[in-house]
């Protein structure tokens, strides 16, 4: 009887670290599976040395992701590591400033320290 009681700790510290460590870890790999057997052409993705690209071709374990327009390279489907969803502009909050009024006022600031500089020079 005391022998059980001493294995209590034992059997409730591997309980605890299946629940949480080893439980949310499958999870995740059952996750990036998922997601990595789901490619499709034309996707946006980032693997996992952070290289940005877009699948063109998935093959059995294979993907061809197009890095540049006309550079397209070779990776295995665990080198992606999250597939990017595309984020839509929202224009109405904020209204560009027009072009020609910055520019004037960059140019009179510009104007006003050249006259400063030349009234100290003087």
């Amino acid at each position: 009887m005391e022998a059980i009681a001493g294995l209590w700790p034992f059997l409730l510290i591997i309980v605890v670290f299946y629940f949480l460590l080893i439980r949310p870890q499958r999870k995740r790999q059952q996750e990036a599976i998922a997601m990595q057997n789901s490619l499709a052409p034309g996707a946006r993705v980032m693997t996992t040395a952070g290289l940005f690209a877009t699948v063109v071709l998935v093959d059995d374990d294979d993907v061809i992701l197009e890095i540049a327009p006309g550079v397209e390279s070779r990776y295995v489907k665990a080198a992606v590591s999250r597939v990017l969803t595309p984020v839509e502009d929202d224009k109405t909050d904020v209204e560009p400033e027009p072009v020609a009024e910055a520019e004037a006022e960059i140019q009179d600031e510009d104007t006003r320290k050249d006259e400063d500089s030349s009234k100290r020079s003087s």
